[in-house]
């Protein structure tokens, strides 16, 4: 495939930052293919918080890995600021992550050989970005964990990674936040701390936030709450 390159982020307000239509994905499996995504449609305004709920196997994880270019859908258009994603290579998708799309996992995946300044660190330095340590020493000051810096991951506790994973995250100042069960891994209250830091920082920065969780309580904190079932959105369902 040719080299797309990014095209420049809409400017205009009233166009949703992601258009998602009629989005597909289906995989092989020894039973035969496996339909994950059946058809999904979905706008997200820019900055917008939207809580996507639904059970286990709906397809929830899949739309984000979508979404972040992790996974090539078998049919269907999402376009991110204006930009259609899906025709990307793989060299433009991993440029676009950079620039635009900031993701937090429920697992941390935080590099276990490097500090945590230098895991905020390296995706800014890996987007030219000139100042990226300065930025990086910044974004963990946001998160509570200036006094970290040259701590390795294995000595953090489970919050501490979480939030160097949301400093990462944040530290490119992405159009787009995507989080998929980023409190799965800890306990209630040190999940409190790290959502409470989430929509702290997404209002700062005035990124679009889609986040998947299973807590009705915690999508509640969402503008918006879109209810995924077996691979569509399903209208039908009060959120």
């Amino acid at each position: 495939m040719d080299a797309i390159p990014l095209s420049p982020l809409s400017a205009d307000a009233n166009l949703p930052l992601v258009r998602i239509r009629d989005l597909r994905l289906t995989v092989p499996s020894a039973a035969g293919p496996v339909n994950i995504l059946r058809g999904v449609d979905l706008e997200l305004a820019k900055g917008e918080a939207v809580g996507l709920v639904g059970p286990s196997g709906s397809g929830k994880t899949s739309l984000l890995m979508v979404l972040a270019g992790l996974e090539r859908a078998s049919g269907g258009s999402v376009s991110l600021g204006g930009q259609e994603i899906t025709r990307l290579n793989e060299d433009a998708l991993a440029k676009l992550r950079r620039e635009r799309v900031g993701i937090v996992f429920q697992a941390f995946h935080l590099i276990p050989t490097m500090t945590a300044l230098e895991n905020v660190a390296i995706p800014l330095e890996l987007a030219g970005v000139r100042d990226a340590e300065a930025r990086a020493r910044t974004a963990l000051d946001a998160v509570g964990l200036s006094h970290r810096l040259t701590h390795l991951p294995g000595q953090l506790s489970g919050g501490e990674q979480q939030r160097v994973a949301l400093a990462r995250a944040f530290a490119p100042e992405p159009a787009l936040l995507l989080a998929d069960e980023p409190t799965g891994n800890l306990d209630h209250a040190t999940g409190e701390i790290v959502i409470d830091l989430l929509f702290a920082l997404r209002a700062r920065t005035g990124a679009t936030l889609l986040l998947i969780t299973h807590d009705r309580d915690l999508a509640a904190r969402c503008d918006r709450q879109v209810h995924l079932s077996d691979g569509r959105v399903d209208e039908a369902v009060a959120v």
